[in-house]
């Protein structure tokens, strides 16, 4: 597993070389690119070199990771998975060019190795490797790995995390050991000095049903009807049939994301499931929300007793939570405290260290 470059001692502060790949489209938006793109940027800035592998032709946007260093695998096309659509590549020239990108990294950092083809052309790079799960891989991406002895023996020689209890739940025994190493964000960033909007509701994710948005816009005349003057902002969605205290607003930027949230008292989370963790829930956690989610187990381990849950696809419910809290600012407030106060052990000053300990790990063996 030679690279060329000084083997590093274990528990070294010296600087490592770091290629995280991520096959997922990195224009396109999305928890795992949201964390790579973080993730190249916390390395750079602890003086480690790191170069970010992903699916895509060109960048429309750019993450704070991303630079003229970020390396596109080939165009990406959407397929459908986890009740989902998922932007991925299927190009075998993608191979050649994940190699060429990971000749001389230190240690690999595979996000979602099951994911073809840009995780499988990792998982052939003879380096160190780190390899997270994030979510349960959808049943044809598990058959088509299942068929591929080589990989399933790389996988054996590779370290295993996955951000969350519920993920790794998902990953056979055999595999081997899997270390809980939780999703980041920079805490801070999101607490911003705008005017928290009383009846302010905020919903963040695609328009996939999976999200729960329809159960959400079900649920609302009930919450207006309560509280008559709770207006909901959607992000990252948008529909044509207009519904009373609903505003639309699409895909927005980091920093109109944060502004929203830390401008709204409740952040609702409707998802149905396939949520292994919750990145967004704790981004709103940070922005000071009050939250009330479905329960799902990757939404429990994330906010704990700091918000209200309901069972998933639950109108009724949900509408009775959301109105109780956004109706009662005392509550809402309350709330809003406590999952400030639980949400500062994602912090990127903390996972970063996790992060660099399975690395080392990764390298030793």
């Amino acid at each position: 597993m030679a690279s060329g470059r000084p083997q590093l001692a274990i528990g070294s502060a010296a600087g490592m070389k770091v290629g995280v790949v991520c096959p997922y489209d990195l224009a396109a938006s999305g928890g795992v690119q949201q964390l790579v793109f973080e993730l190249t940027e916390q390395l750079r800035a602890a003086g480690h070199e790191a170069v970010l592998v992903g699916a895509g032709d060109r960048f429309h946007e750019r993450g704070p990771g991303v630079d003229d260093s970020t390396i596109p695998t080939g165009r990406p096309i959407s397929v459908r998975g986890n009740e989902s659509r998922v932007p991925l590549t299927l190009s075998p020239r993608s191979w050649r060019r994940v190699r060429s990108a990971l000749e001389d990294v230190d240690v690999v950092h595979l996000h979602e190795p099951l994911i073809p083809v840009v995780g499988w052309a990792a998982m052939r790079v003879d380096k160190p490797t780190v390899a997270t799960f994030h979510a349960d891989a959808p049943g044809w991406v598990r058959r088509a790995y299942s068929a591929m002895p080589g990989l399933r023996r790389r996988l054996a020689r590779c370290v295993l995390t996955a951000p969350s209890k519920t993920a790794a739940a998902a990953i056979p025994k055999k595999w081997g050991e899997v270390a809980i190493v939780p999703n980041a964000l920079d805490v801070g960033s999101y607490r911003l000095e705008v005017g928290r909007i009383g009846r302010r509701v905020a919903f963040l994710g695609r328009d996939d049903p999976r999200k729960g948005l329809d159960v959400l816009l079900q649920a609302w005349p009930e919450v207006r009807d309560r509280v008559g003057d709770a207006e909901l902002v959607v992000m990252g969605a948008s529909r044509d049939l207009p519904v009373d205290g609903v505003s639309y607003r699409g895909r927005v930027s980091e920093g109109e994301k944060r502004r929203l949230l830390a401008s709204s008292a409740v952040y609702v989370a409707p998802n149905l499931g396939g949520e292994s963790f919750g990145i967004v829930v704790a981004e709103a956690m940070a922005a000071g929300c009050a939250v009330v989610a479905s329960d799902l187990p990757g939404f429990r381990e994330v906010i704990g007793s700091s918000g209200v849950l309901v069972a998933p696809g639950d109108v009724k419910g949900l509408a009775d939570a959301v109105a109780s809290v956004v109706g009662d600012p005392d509550r809402a407030a309350e709330l809003g405290d406590s999952a400030r106060a639980a949400v500062a052990r994602f912090d990127w000053s903390s996972v970063l260290d996790q992060y660099l300990a399975v690395y080392r790990r990764a390298i030793s063996l």
